[in-house]
């Protein structure tokens, strides 16, 4: 990425050991703040549902066969059972799962956020610094819905500025704050559309995100694929995560959250994600919850 010098960065605001990042946004006044935001006690996944294929399909599949996110086999309980069980193989960064991306999952220039080099975060037996272990307590804060499809999908190889996610704001009615959760739908199925030039984030709607201190990013878009900025490879990845440390919630499903904003009246909500409490890995699957 051009001009790497010159982006912005959290690296040693928080320390030079951190693994929380921009979570460190989230105090215990930001979340009491959050809790109030559930009032009606209504419950809206932001996760898509997940398609499963039989073990057997991954290993054996042939060459030019579709990927496959998650896939299961029935375990042997007992020729006449009184329960069922199964093995479950999920690829955490796939884009039909959506996902919590932690902060080793980026590396630049052999290190991983707040500058520590890769080989002292782990390695291929699991990672010791910014693994989804930081994800274990959950991650509960105000979220807000910046809904960019509101007048339909946005349009195809769609750069994201920071105006845009300003004027949508604005529309709404509602000021970003430090600690939110910022909830984007594009309107894009990605995992439908990997043959498609896929709208994203430009480093721009980034830098937005860090002058209001957003703590965590999830949507149905992410970084453009192809990118769309000369020299500017995933901003969202490469500067959000890596730089910012700003954990992403990938391949999102915000649709039932924006009719559920429509109802309610409001683009705010109690945002809870709580995925499994597993250390030592670059990502893992999560249901995010918005709750009004």
């Amino acid at each position: 990425m051009s001009g790497s010098a010159e982006l912005p960065s959290n690296w040693g605001r928080w320390g030079e050991r951190d693994e929380r990042g921009t979570l460190n946004l989230i105090t215990p006044e930001v979340r009491a703040r959050a809790v109030t935001e559930a009032r009606s006690g209504r419950t809206v996944s932001i996760a898509r549902p997940v398609p499963t294929s039989p073990l057997v399909a991954g290993p054996t599949a042939p060459l030019g066969a579709d990927s496959i996110g998650a896939m299961q086999a029935a375990l042997f309980t007992g020729s006449s059972p009184v329960g069922t069980a199964e093995l479950i193989v999920m690829l955490t960064h796939h884009p039909e799962l959506t996902h919590f991306d932690s902060l080793v999952h980026q590396v630049v220039d052999g290190k991983v956020y707040p500058g520590v080099a890769l080989e002292d975060a782990g390695g291929p037996g699991g990672y010791r610094h910014g693994s989804t272990a930081v994800f274990g307590q959950g991650v509960v804060t105000r979220g807000v819905l910046v809904d960019l499809a509101a007048d339909g999908p946005l349009p195809e190889g769609h750069g994201v500025t920071g105006a845009e996610l300003e004027e949508a704001c604005a529309r709404a009615g509602v000021e970003v704050r430090a600690g939110d959760a910022l909830v984007v739908r594009g309107g894009w199925d990605y995992a439908a559309c990997l043959d498609r030039r896929v709208p994203g984030m430009t480093l721009d709607a980034v830098l937005w995100m860090h002058r209001h201190d957003v703590a965590v990013y999830a949507g149905d878009i992410g970084d453009a694929r192809p990118p769309v900025e000369p020299g500017v490879f995933a901003p969202l990845h490469r500067v959000g995560l890596a730089r910012l440390g700003m954990p992403l919630i990938d391949v999102a499903d915000p649709t039932g959250l924006a009719a559920a904003c429509a109802e309610e009246g409001r683009a705010t909500f109690l945002f809870v994600a709580a995925p499994p409490r597993l250390g030592a890995a670059s990502g893992v699957p999560v249901n995010p919850l918005a709750i009004f």
